[in-house]
């Protein structure tokens, strides 16, 4: 097993997790078979979403100049309706894994759906459409995502996201197995993640020479 593993909690629609997406993959392509990558759902509350296609056009331009981003986000999802209630997509991400599809490509088809091609994913027959259209069996994929099982392990990776006491999306938790870790959250650089992860595999690595050297402590 990696002796370091990084948890990303995400909102599937979130910009914030869009920009950060060229990263998480730059870290799994440099640490690759050496840290554990790991992703859960963090929904975002009602009131955190934006109250209009006009405010949410707003945060767009402020995220995509910071990222220095060479096209802005398409707030074509934006559904007054659903009063900021854009789980849908979350769980459709989430049962993915049942199918086999734990990795990063139904929910970045999700996130690109919405955030790129302003499909309203916040819809379940449109979340389904999306993840069909990648290969996925849509009838049950949909029972999947609308199961209390489903819902259960989404609200479960919400609230561990909380108990870490943040509440910004991205967010990274590192630990490793000597008992460290680190949070980061609402930062969408390498630079610290990287550096995160280079001092964790040095001290896990230090322990490990020591341990060869010595064994375990003494019992007295």
């Amino acid at each position: 097993m990696a002796a370091v593993t990084i948890t990303y909690y995400l909102e599937v629609i979130s910009s914030w997790c869009h920009w950060v997406e060229p990263v998480w993959s730059e870290l799994q392509a440099r640490y690759a078979g050496r840290v554990d990558f790991r992703w859960k759902i963090a929904l975002m509350n009602p009131g955190d979403f934006p109250v209009s296609q006009r405010q949410c056009e707003w945060f767009y331009r402020r995220s995509g100049t910071i990222t220095r981003s060479p096209y802005m986000l398409n707030s074509g999802w934006f559904d007054p309706a659903l009063r900021g209630n854009y789980e849908v997509p979350n769980l459709v991400a989430e049962a993915g894994r049942d199918f086999g599809w734990g990795d990063d490509r139904l929910r970045l088809a999700l996130n690109r759906a919405a955030v790129r091609s302003g499909r309203r994913v916040g819809s379940m027959a449109e979340a389904i459409a999306v993840a069909a259209a990648e290969g996925l069996p849509a009838g049950a994929l949909r029972a999947a995502a609308e199961s209390p099982t489903v819902r259960a392990r989404v609200a479960a990776s919400t609230a561990e996201f909380h108990a870490h006491q943040i509440t910004q999306r991205p967010a990274f938790v590192l630990t490793d197995e000597i008992g460290d870790k680190a949070v980061f959250s609402g930062l969408v650089r390498v630079e610290p993640l990287a550096a995160a992860i280079e001092a964790m595999l040095a001290d896990c690595g230090a322990y490990a020479t020591h341990a060869a050297h010595f064994g375990p402590p003494p019992a007295e």
